[in-house]
């Protein structure tokens, strides 16, 4: 396990944090949460039914795990009142309520809602859509924050990589947003800056990505990633952050200092914001399969309170790591 996962792990047991995982039907989860308890970094609410659980898992310890079933709860009525509440004016009946209730993931998220827990990570069987959209529709956005985008931490190999100082970069958006215009692109480098901090413990060094560096290349695609850094300028003028830059530009000290000689950022930048969704879920990938990086998320960014996505792919370590990063996301103020 390399020293920054230690690392979170280690900070993640100080908080004491209660992560609700709502796919009990699923063997990884299970294997998860059995090791998340035994490690003894968060506190684990596992969803399902508990003599089936067992039934399936029967070689998997499962003490100190909470196990709650949505459908015998005692809180049903409760949650169901309040997903009723929150989604009347959007035209949801009280049938619906109750229904959805029943739900595994719904009733994560009305838990998470009501405080019953700090935070969730879902997706290991269910669909992106089966967690974002109860997860929009309860938990909502966080104040000030205009979407939910997604990020990715990528840890360097063991033993390290000569061009990765802080062990780990943050990239973004490597999940969710598509094509973002330039207004949203500010906003999830800020998100992204932020889960820099959270997560890496390290003052975020922020490079806007795009095909050129500095003018060096005329394109709209490059005006939309200028007029992205100028708009983070204004949101967060405290932080470092430079753009337009090529992806050598900011990770290469040598490169750099030619293509950016009086930049703060270029050629040593741990926080990587690409221009599109195709751009940053490939450079992800690339340098997961090619580089040797572990990959911890896409990560959402954005929530009220801390979701994560799985990919569905997804081994039970990933699952362990994922719950730790739940928990110190739980400390970013939006």
């Amino acid at each position: 396990m390399s020293k920054v996962v230690e690392d979170i792990i280690a900070r993640a047991r100080l908080l004491n944090k209660n992560i609700i995982l709502p796919e009990g039907e699923d063997s990884r989860v299970v294997k998860a949460a059995s090791e998340v308890a035994k490690a003894g970094f968060a506190r684990i609410t596992l969803l399902g039914d508990s003599e089936e659980i067992k039934k399936a898992n029967p070689d998997v310890d499962l003490t100190g795990v909470e196990i709650v079933n949505p459908k015998t709860d005692a809180r049903r009525a409760e949650y169901a009142n309040l997903l009723y509440e929150l989604r009347k004016s959007k035209g949801m009946t009280e049938e619906e309520a109750e229904k959805l209730s029943l739900d595994n993931t719904y009733f994560g998220m009305l838990m998470l809602k009501a405080g019953a827990g700090d935070g969730l990570v879902s997706g290991a069987c269910h669909s992106t859509a089966n967690t974002l959209r109860p997860g929009l529709q309860i938990i909502k956005t966080a104040p000030g924050v205009p979407l939910v985008s997604a990020c990715s931490l990528m840890v360097a190999p063991d033993g390290g990589h000569p061009l990765c100082e802080d062990g780990a970069y943050i990239f973004s958006d490597t999940g969710l947003e598509q094509n973002p215009t330039s207004e949203k692109l500010a906003y999830i480098a800020l998100a992204a800056a932020k889960h820099c901090e959270a997560l890496m413990s390290v003052k975020p060094r922020i490079a806007f990505i795009s095909h050129s560096s500095k003018g060096s290349a005329k394109h709209a695609d490059v005006d939309k990633v200028v007029a992205a850094f100028e708009k983070f300028k204004e949101i967060a003028p405290d932080y470092d952050a430079d753009g337009e830059l090529q992806f050598d530009s900011a990770v290469v000290p040598s490169v750099g200092q030619m293509k950016a000689p009086n930049s703060k950022v270029a050629g040593h930048a741990n926080v990587l914001v690409y221009p599109d969704l195709d751009t940053g879920n490939t450079c992800y990938k690339m340098a997961e399969r090619l580089g040797g990086f572990m990959a911890v998320g896409p990560l959402c960014q954005g929530f009220a309170k801390p979701i994560n996505d799985l990919s569905r792919g997804c081994k039970w370590e990933d699952i362990y790591v994922a719950c730790a990063v739940t928990a110190l996301q739980t400390e970013i103020k939006w």
